[in-house]
């Protein structure tokens, strides 16, 4: 509400109403005036407030806090947590053993874990520490502290020493593999040990592997001892994963015979039976999602190759998702997801590409997550799908990726399909592997299996597909030219042409996207684009040679791929003499640069050669420029 006007009297001055209940100042009682001085807080002379003179009614003396009372307090508190801190330790001494042996392991710890310690002196706490644990060790060693102080002492202590840890804990190998603070001064003894004690290790483990397996911590130690093992060691390791016959007979089995299906048909043992034994031993591992291990992968792939239909179809369901990622880090883990990709079906892909999401630079990185990209651009028909995710990522780090040995593959593999130049044998014949249980013939591709699950028509039959069913240059330009990639890639070459020419593993790249990729998948869609990057190599080359720097033309590798360019590549050919070359043939025919010069007389086009025939011809006469040998040119190639 708005306040009233106040009305003015006949002097023109306003005055304000007063309250008739409200008094004087000097009409207050002295009752309230002795109440209200009384109060410290209310009286305008406590200490809090301003400073003034005090009035004769003010208290002389008024309640003070003992000076001692704060104090007295801290010290009843400090005393408490002594009390409950004796009392926790009073505990602790109760219920473990070794407590007073522990806290004189953790003061020793502390000095010979030091980096500014001599060796001596290390050498003297750690026989020290090895000393009084002796006969303690396989107690101390599930002890939190105590486990970490047995580490650093396995790790500096003398051989003698080591073994003689090693002896006292061998009959509590398989207990303190599944203990979680034991594991690591396993491991740490493992990677110490001489050939004789892992051998000895190993045997140990006979009968245990499968139950280990199955446990978090105590497959970190299977896995440790298989890579650290030899082949034969590696055999048993996994015979154990197999069936209780191939244990029985293993001595029968000579090293030639690794495979899983050539050791059931040299002890004629029945397939099925060993794969019923290998499913009960894998389900558990798989339901737990215990998937990094080398050793788990080689034996999902040995079980896929004698698996039954709908056995291997369930692995690879289990498979497909976020936890794929995990298991392609290896040689056979890759192969298992290859398989994945080339037999499951249209949602199991799907799965396996949106479950790679965020990390398709880490898995190009890999020598064999690399090879998985391949299977998955080579296989996979939902073009859309790998572009959104596969091809979106890859063009991000574009830079980086086309100058790493591995990270360049996927773009290899989609300019020049299953080159043996780019791929070595193992890594084709990887690509071409199959399950022989799910060799099918006949299934939708995965466009029509997608529109089959979105509307729900399934009758639980399983459904696999082996390889995609769309033509591969139309998935492959879909792929490269239809998602923009290619154009990319164009730019990215000009704009890094010097740097790409000079790589070892870049020429590669820049060589396939000139040249317009195989079956001139790049023509006619970006030839504007590629007489751009024609004409970038060229204005390299045209610049003069400076001693500081090694010429493009010089250097060994820009060299011998403009050369390649030259002879293959006419249009590349025809820029490069017109832009660069003429004219300055007698300053080039020296050096590396000689066989870029001589490129334009072995070409098969004869319009190039016709174009540099005329000053080319009075070199080789005089000797200045030569033509290399058939041998030579094509050790060049």
């Amino acid at each position: 509400m708005a306040a009233k006007p106040q009305q003015k009297k006949s002097g023109g001055s306003i005055k304000r109403k007063t309250n008739p209940s409200q008094k004087s100042e000097g009409q207050v009682s002295n009752f309230k005036k002795t109440k209200l001085s009384s109060n410290p807080k209310n009286s305008k002379f406590n200490p809090q407030n301003k400073v003034g003179s005090q009035p004769s009614n003010f208290p002389k003396k008024e309640y003070q806090k003992p000076h001692g009372e704060k104090g007295e307090v801290e010290d009843s508190k400090k005393q408490a947590r002594l009390r409950s801190k004796e009392l926790a330790q009073a505990r602790k001494k109760i219920r473990k053993k070794h407590y007073t042996l522990e806290q004189e392991l953790a003061l020793l710890w502390e000095k010979m874990r030091r980096r500014n310690i001599s060796k001596e002196d290390r050498s003297r706490l750690v026989s020290e520490a090895v000393k009084k644990m002796q006969g303690k060790i396989s107690e101390i060693a599930r002890s939190h502290i105590a486990s970490r102080v047995l580490q650093t002492c396995v790790k500096h202590c003398t051989q003698d020493e080591r073994n003689a840890v090693f002896m006292e804990l061998r009959p509590h190998f398989i207990s303190l593999a599944s203990n979680t603070y034991a594991v690591r001064l396993v491991t740490k003894l493992l990677d110490l040990a001489s050939k004789e004690q892992l051998a000895e290790f190993i045997s140990s483990l006979h009968g245990h592997v499968a139950s280990l397996l199955r446990q978090m911590v105590g497959s970190l130690v299977i896995e440790h001892a298989y890579c650290l093992g030899n082949a034969s060691q590696k055999q048993t390791l996994l015979m154990e994963l197999y069936s209780p016959e191939l244990q029985l007979f293993k001595d029968l089995v000579t090293m030639k015979q690794n495979r899983l299906e050539d050791i059931i048909s040299k002890l004629q043992l029945q397939k099925s039976s060993v794969a019923r034994h290998m499913t009960s031993v894998l389900q558990p591992i798989l339901e737990k999602g215990i998937l990094d291990h080398s050793i788990v992968h080689r034996a999902l792939l040995e079980y896929l190759d004698i698996a039954d239909k709908f056995s291997a179809a369930d692995v690879i369901q289990q498979l497909s998702g976020p936890s794929f990622v995990r298991i392609i880090a290896t040689k056979d883990g890759a192969r298992i997801g290859m398989l994945c990709i080339r037999h499951g079906s249209a949602k199991d892909r799907k799965k396996i590409i949106k479950g790679m999401k965020g990390n398709i630079d880490k898995i190009a990185s890999d020598k064999f997550g690399s090879m998985v990209l391949v299977a998955i651009l080579s296989v996979v028909d939902d073009t859309k799908l790998v572009s959104k995710i596969i091809i979106r990522e890859l063009e991000k780090k574009l830079k980086e990726l086309i100058l790493d040995q591995n990270t360049r593959r996927p773009f290899m593999q989609l300019l020049h399909p299953d080159c043996s130049r780019y791929f070595n044998q193992d890594d084709l014949a990887s690509l071409n592997l199959s399950i022989p249980s799910l060799k099918v013939n006949g299934e939708p591709d995965d466009e029509e299996s997608n529109e089959q699950d979105k509307d729900g028509d399934s009758d639980g039959d399983i459904q696999m597909n082996e390889g995609g069913k769309k033509d591969s240059f139309k998935r492959r330009q879909e792929l490269l030219v239809d998602s923009g990639l290619a154009e990319k890639l164009i730019e990215t070459c000009s704009e890094m042409a010097e740097v790409l020419l000079k790589s070892k593993y870049g020429r590669e790249v820049m060589y396939e996207v000139a040249i317009g990729g195989s079956d001139g998948i790049l023509h006619p869609t970006l030839d504007e684009k590629l007489l751009e990057l024609y004409e970038a190599i060229a204005s390299i080359a045209a610049q003069p040679k400076v001693e500081a720097e090694e010429h493009i033309l010089e250097q060994f590798h820009s060299s011998r791929t403009i050369r390649k360019l030259v002879i293959d590549c006419p249009s590349f050919a025809t820029v490069l003499w017109e832009k660069a070359l003429i004219g300055n043939c007698a300053v080039l025919a020296k050096g590396h640069s000689s066989k870029v010069i001589s490129a334009f007389l072995e070409t098969s086009n004869s319009a190039v050669k016709k174009l540099a025939e005329k000053e080319l011809r009075p070199l080789i006469k005089s000797g200045e420029l030569s033509l290399p040998k058939p041998n030579e040119s094509a050790m060049d190639k």
